[in-house]
């Protein structure tokens, strides 16, 4: 039946039913409202932002060291014995590595020239989660490493249940997680890991994840330039992208892995770019080593 079309003309009175209807509506709309006041889009806010950081699910679903090694140790660093590559002051120094860590607000604020005096010469910060959460201690943990004369990045604590990875992006980059041309900053970092709120994958199946990091990983190139980085565990890996292949040529890898080598890298990867070998570290918990030479760190901030 053709749609009627009622043109300018004196209005007519709402019936009774018209009436309730409206009234039906209103309240179906403000009880809605209500309900997702204060949420993201899809799910409710995070409960615990301040607990979720870099690496903050792994050691509770793998334990000490995660898939078996397969060639992936650190050349140079022999095993202490306590399952950790010998990295004291006092050890084997290896050209082609360089130290760093990652930090969020369960640092607080954090002894840069402590660390820098250690031997530290990167640092990653947690600037986000979801897009609702900016770590308050984001100014410090990442102006301090600069000012400290380290190299310094940003990532993000992904939530792919809440919202789209393009919005999570969006939020990542509005908030810290942006890309600057300047030698000392370095691309973003996209943290992939067991879900802290639920189901491991977030509820969603192998093809969704991947598009999920697909449409983040896209949209940051779009506002920066720059392809991020994937943190990832092989294990979650595996299990919740199918050990999908397809980012491995242009988003470098930074895998966990707290024992004396890397372990099995997901497919795709023949190497690492970082290696969280422990949470466990000085001053701060999580260390992490670049693999290569300082200078070719610098190549990865300039771009």
């Amino acid at each position: 039946m053709p749609e009627q079309h009622f043109g300018p003309g004196r209005p007519h009175p709402p019936t009774a039913a018209a009436t309730l209807l409206s009234l039906l509506t209103a309240l179906a709309l403000i009880l809605a409202l209500a309900g997702t006041a204060g949420a993201e889009p899809g799910n409710n806010r995070p409960s615990h932002p301040e607990r979720d950081w870099m690496g903050s699910t792994v050691r509770a679903h793998e334990g000490e060291r995660g898939p078996a090694a397969k060639g992936n140790s650190l050349p140079g660093f022999p095993s202490t014995g306590t399952g950790l590559p010998d990295l004291s002051l006092g050890g084997p120094k290896l050209g082609a590595s360089v130290e760093g860590v990652d930090v969020s607000s369960h640092n607080g604020n954090v002894s840069w020239s402590k660390l820098w005096n250690s031997g530290v010469r990167f640092s990653y910060t947690k600037a986000t989660e979801g897009t609702s959460y900016t770590n308050p201690y984001f100014s410090q943990q990442y102006n301090g490493p600069y000012d400290a004369g380290m190299i310094r990045g940003a990532y993000h604590f992904a939530l792919p249940a809440n919202s789209s990875g393009a919005t999570q992006a969006d939020y990542f980059v509005d908030h810290g997680g942006g890309w600057t041309d300047d030698g000392w900053t370095l691309p973003g970092v996209l943290d992939m890991e067991y879900n802290p709120y639920g189901s491991t994958c977030y509820g969603l199946g192998t093809d969704r994840m991947i598009d999920w990091i697909a449409d983040f990983l896209d949209t940051y190139r779009g506002h920066t330039g720059r392809d991020a980085a994937i943190y990832t565990s092989t294990t979650w890996w595996k299990k919740c992208t199918g050990n999908y292949g397809g980012f491995a040529r242009y988003n470098p890898l930074w895998v966990p892995r707290y024992g004396s080598s890397s372990g099995e890298l997901p497919k795709g990867w023949d190497f690492y770019t970082f290696w969280q070998y422990t949470d466990t570290g000085s001053t701060v918990g999580d260390h992490n080593r670049f693999n290569g030479s300082l200078s070719r760190l610098k190549a990865l901030a300039y771009g």
